[in-house]
């Protein structure tokens, strides 16, 4: 774009001017202007796009001149409406793409008085909220008008508002004044001679960084101690459990009428085995499909077989040339193939050996874990051991507190009882007023639900009325024919003028023209295709007789293989031999280790059943006790109150069991 803008907005408003939608469209009395005046390319298409603008959305930008000319009608001129339709335009719709610079120069080359006054109309953030939206919602949707034409001015306000600022401080006379660059004096270099320059010297040697320690994967990956803590409160918790069922399993078995564990079990094998007779929904495997066991061909297309063509054509030419080589007196290199397959064979045998030795020591790295393991069991079950100990007495000391803080807690229910009555009567008198309060809220409620309830049936009626009318209007009915004669050109006066008849009759003839190029180009096609497809048997012949070859030598080299196999060559040694040895001794210290820890599993086990059976008989011999003092206390009470001595022993007796 060029830089006089003052010009650019001229031919807009001048353009505009001399425009009579009667006589010329918008296309061509944009392009008769543009012949006429001497610009640039880019000049040419802003003052064309401007143009067509303004006649698109007259409609649009009438509103805002036309709100304008009532507010300041006296002092403005009519003639100048184009000049304020063409700003109006490009600060609507082309601010986003000329920016802030552009719109600045546009707006000072003209008269400061005027652009203020009209754009300090045309951007109150009021007046477009308010009484324009509105307009434009008349004349446009309402998304199109929030999201085209208010969003992008809205989101340029405030530099705009800058802008305007800047405008009436220049009619206030407010600016300061520029102050002029005193040019600095610039020093000349003395007219001296030269000194040669000096040699470049030798680069120095570009240190080497020692190769930095790798990041220890630790830091990437969670604490150990996070894990050995959940470790222990798993542990913890099974353990716990374990006491639960086993505290569970030792209750008084008096007046037990359910089945034991064994029991239980016993029933669910019954049941799970009479299950898996009655096998209804057994899976059947399908059949292997007959196309699967069949050796069907595979179906090449062309592009792979002149790909294989090309291959085999190219084997070809190389054998041809090894035998010429040998002709010419070339070396053949089977001994060097047996020598390699001599060295290939020793790599395999170390190779082996390395594999034997690594299995050998990770089993003997096995062993060493497993008795590890064992020694660490060993001292887990005694710490254990000696935290059941411990357990004990805490559970001692917690049941002696629990029966303090029963004895509290039944004084405080017996205070607090006491409250409950006195409050009773103070939610009565609140209930009382909260209903109250309630009923005249909800007459009130009535009393507004009706007048808003008549209001809507008024608003309905006008609403029915008025759909009424439009649909009245709507049904006139409206005459729109147009008689077409087919013989009859359009009358333009144009020299290729002619009638529907006549374009059909030359369509039809351009047809036939058509038709016989297209047989000819069919023709050609079909001899292409055929020299094609006998290039592509010629080349399967050659392929298949290439894979016959090459099947046969398969066949030779298979026999050979079974000819030339032998067994493998023994990998030990001495140092196998010794790992050998070593876990030997591992693996039988590690079943004496556990041929130890049955021993000792069943002497507790058997320990165990005796500590049982011993607490069953002390548990029936207390509660044969119980009911021999039950009995007693029976017996006394229908006797006569507890001032006798017996009722004394017995209440004595009683809380010796409780304390127990």
């Amino acid at each position: 774009m060029a830089e006089n803008h003052k010009q650019l907005i001229s031919c807009c408003v001048e353009v505009l001017d001399t425009f009579n939608p009667v006589l010329h469209s918008v296309d061509e009395h944009a392009r008769r202007f543009v012949n006429t005046k001497d610009l640039q390319e880019s000049d040419e298409i802003f003052i064309t796009e401007v143009f067509s603008g303004c006649v698109r959305f007259s409609n649009l930008l009438d509103v805002v001149l036309n709100g304008f000319f009532i507010r300041d009608g006296k002092s403005i001129v009519r003639s100048e409406k184009n000049l304020y339709l063409v700003v109006c335009y490009i600060t609507l719709f082309r601010l986003d793409e000329l920016g802030m610079p552009h719109l600045r120069k546009f707006v000072y080359s003209q008269d400061v008085n005027k652009m203020y006054r009209f754009l300090n109309f045309f951007l109150d953030e009021k007046n477009l909220r308010t009484w324009i939206k509105d307009e434009w919602n008349k004349l446009y949707e309402q998304t199109f008008v929030q999201v085209t034409l208010l969003s992008p001015l809205l989101r340029w306000l405030p530099e705009l508002e800058e802008m305007l600022q800047k405008m009436s401080d220049k009619i206030a006379n407010k600016l300061k004044p520029k102050k002029q660059k005193i040019a600095t004096t610039s020093p000349k270099p003395f007219n001296i001679t030269q000194p040669r320059p000096r040699s470049l010297p030798l680069p120095e040697p570009i240190p080497r960084l020692h190769k930095h320690k790798p990041v220890p994967k630790a830091i990437y990956g969670a604490p150990s101690e996070k894990s050995i803590i959940e470790k222990v409160k798993e542990e913890n918790r099974r353990k716990a459990e374990e006491r639960l069922m086993e505290a569970s399993r030792s209750q008084f078995a008096c007046a037990n009428p359910e089945k034991s564990h064994k029991t239980h079990e016993k029933i669910r094998n019954i049941l799970q085995h009479e299950e898996n007779k009655l096998d209804f929904e057994k899976h059947k495997a399908n059949p292997l499909p007959q196309h699967v066991k069949e050796n069907i061909p595979i179906k090449l297309n062309t592009a792979a077989i002149l790909r294989e063509g090309q291959l085999y054509s190219k084997r070809e030419l190389e054998e041809i040339k090894k035998l010429e080589l040998l002709e010419a007196g070339a070396k053949d290199k089977s001994d060097f193939l047996h020598w390699q397959h001599e060295m290939r064979k020793n790599d395999l045998e170390k190779e082996l050996a390395e594999i034997e030795r690594r299995r050998i020591e990770g089993k003997l790295s096995h062993e060493e874990a497993i008795l590890a393991r064992q020694n660490l069991i060993r001292e887990n079950r005694e710490k254990v051991s000696a935290m059941k100990e411990e357990a004990k007495e805490i559970m001692q000391q917690y049941l002696e507190q629990k029966l303090r803080e029963e004895k509290d807690m039944r004084q405080l229910v017996e205070q607090t009882m006491e409250g409950h009555k006195n409050t009773k009567e103070a939610k009565k008198k609140l209930r009382d007023y909260k209903q109250k309060l309630v009923q005249e809220v909800n007459e009130e409620s009535q009393e507004l639900m009706r007048v808003a309830l008549e209001e809507a049936e008024a608003e309905m009626r006008r609403k029915v009325e008025l759909i009424q009318q439009i649909r009245a209007m709507e049904a006139i009915p409206v005459i729109r024919h147009k008689f077409v004669d087919f013989s009859e050109t359009a009358g333009a006066g144009l020299l290729s003028e002619m009638s529907i008849a006549e374009l059909n009759e030359r369509l039809a003839l351009l047809s036939v023209a058509n038709q016989q190029t297209e047989e000819e180009k069919r023709d050609e096609i079909l001899a292409t295709k055929q020299a094609k497809d006998q290039k592509l048997m010629d080349t399967l012949q050659m392929i298949s007789k290439h894979r016959n070859e090459q099947s046969k030598a398969a066949t030779i080299r298979l026999e050979d293989r079974k000819k030339t196999r032998h067994i493998k060559s023994d990998v030990r040694n001495e140092k196998l031999d010794e790992l050998e040895r070593k876990l030997e001794e591992k693996r039988a210290l590690r079943k004496k280790e556990q041929e130890q820890q049955k021993i000792d599993a069943k002497r507790k086990e058997q320990k165990a059943k005796a500590f049982l059976n011993n607490k069953k008989g002390t548990e029936d011999s207390r509660w044969h006790e119980l009911e021999r003092t039950q009995e007693k206390s029976t017996r006394i009470a229908t006797q006569g109150p507890y001032s006798s001595k017996a009722a004394n022993k017995l209440f004595g007796t009683k809380q010796t069991v409780a304390a127990t």
